[in-house]
């Protein structure tokens, strides 16, 4: 019988919070999902997903939305708890690597979301809104923000991580200073020095981050930091058809937050919650596997993690002092401002405005490319229909100027 070790490793740290509710968060590099040779990695996924129970899932090289589609239902083959987030097409070139959370329902509605171009690829921005007791008065919003930044050493891949990250740096100065922000990705850094990184932490920033682990220094190749090494899983790509080789040693893979996560009683980090899922910091230049790698993650979930991916996942717990209500009464559907009447369109895609909004109404809607196909502006409120007869048959994405609202899907067919 499988154990669920991280659950059991989690209540070390949290038996003098126990009456606080507990948000457990997972980044994870799923290596080209689902594409990659190794059959049923949605059904390792969630064996691996199950032993730590994350309200937030965040991924990274995720290649489709049927490959967004198959980790859902996987995730939910034993009940419904997870949402997911709308997957919107890339608009930075590199369709096949994007970003994606998925999120319990109960605990969360979604309530915006949005793809930063950049010149690598895209960074996915997420306004989780908890479903506290007193949302109505005093809401906590967790902003959200998922990357993978550009691979591989020398100065021009420095740079075009530095870039990225003002990308990201630009979007937080949009948001209140007091805002709670999560930034997470396979970024790619070799060490603390570089220019990225130390511009998510610059003190002079509108929401400086700061690292969970608090572990800054020479991540690459450093027995130092083998306990916090995510990559690579494996001593060799050989019969895998790609991913990274070489056995465990660089730190790759973060989940970063805003400062005032370390102190806010609203949401605050639990200490010594942040972990590299599956390293029992044993495993410096060896394949995850490998039985010396022996400790407190079993050799079981130890092969999970081998096959699955090249990297290992992150996690880290926050509490509240906020009553969550885990339950259905706020839903990610029912929360939208707007809503199809129909996903499925002939001539006229039918809108329905749930929401006062005094300004001129505009929706924009684009290919899966990416690419801006049509506009529509009108003054009225409550049904809307446009034209989209002209449209050749395909998948589509719809997104308004209405603040806070999600990008929504709809198919186009004669």
């Amino acid at each position: 019988m499988r154990k669920t070790f991280i659950l059991s490793f989690f209540l070390l740290f949290t038996i003098n919070i126990f009456a606080q509710d507990v948000v457990r968060t997972m980044f994870y590099n799923l290596w080209d999902f689902p594409s990659a040779r190794i059959q049923n990695r949605e059904v390792i996924l969630k064996r691996i997903v199950d032993q730590i129970d994350p309200d937030i899932l965040m991924v990274s090289e995720l290649e489709s939305e049927a490959g967004a589609e198959l980790i859902l239902n996987s995730l939910n083959s034993t009940g419904n708890s997870y949402a997911m987030a709308p997957f919107i097409p890339s608009a930075s070139g590199d369709f096949d690597h994007q970003q994606l959370i998925y999120f319990k329902r109960k605990k969360f509605n979604l309530e915006y979301s949005e793809a930063i171009p950049t010149a690598v690829r895209d960074i996915n921005y997420y306004d989780l809104k908890m479903n506290t007791a007193d949302a109505a008065t005093d809401p906590i919003h967790l902003h959200v923000f998922v990357t993978h930044l550009k691979s591989s050493q020398g100065p021009a891949n420095r740079q075009a991580r530095l870039e990225m990250v003002e990308a990201f740096i630009a979007k937080t100065e949009t948001l209140d200073p007091t805002s709670f922000v999560l930034f997470s990705g396979d970024f790619n850094l070799y060490n603390f020095s570089e220019p990225a990184y130390q511009r998510m932490i610059d003190p002079t920033n509108n929401i400086p981050l700061e690292d969970p682990a608090q572990r800054e220094g020479n991540w690459h190749e450093n027995r130092n930091f083998m306990d916090v090494h995510t990559q690579s899983t494996r001593i060799s790509s050989t019969g895998f058809g790609g991913g990274a080789g070489a056995g465990m040693d660089d730190r790759f893979d973060f989940i970063m937050m805003s400062s005032n996560i370390r102190t806010n009683e609203k949401l605050k980090y639990v200490p010594n919650s942040y972990l590299s899922f599956g390293n029992n910091g044993n495993c410096y230049k060896k394949s995850i596997n490998d039985p010396e790698c022996d400790g407190f993650y079993n050799q079981e979930t130890r092969d999970d993690l081998y096959w699955m991916s090249d990297h290992l996942p992150v996690v880290m717990e926050m509490t509240t002092n906020k009553t969550i209500l885990n339950t259905e009464n706020f839903t990610f559907e029912s929360a939208q401002p707007f809503k199809l009447r129909s996903s499925l369109v002939r001539e006229n895609l039918q809108i329905s405005v749930n929401m006062n909004f005094s300004q001129t109404l505009r929706f924009t809607i684009y290919n899966v490319l990416g690419q801006k196909i049509l506009e529509s502006s009108t003054h009225k409120i409550d049904e809307i229909a446009i034209d989209v007869s002209s449209l050749s048959n395909g998948i589509y994405y719809i997104k308004s100027n209405i603040p806070n609202t999600p990008t929504l899907k709809f198919l186009k067919s004669s």
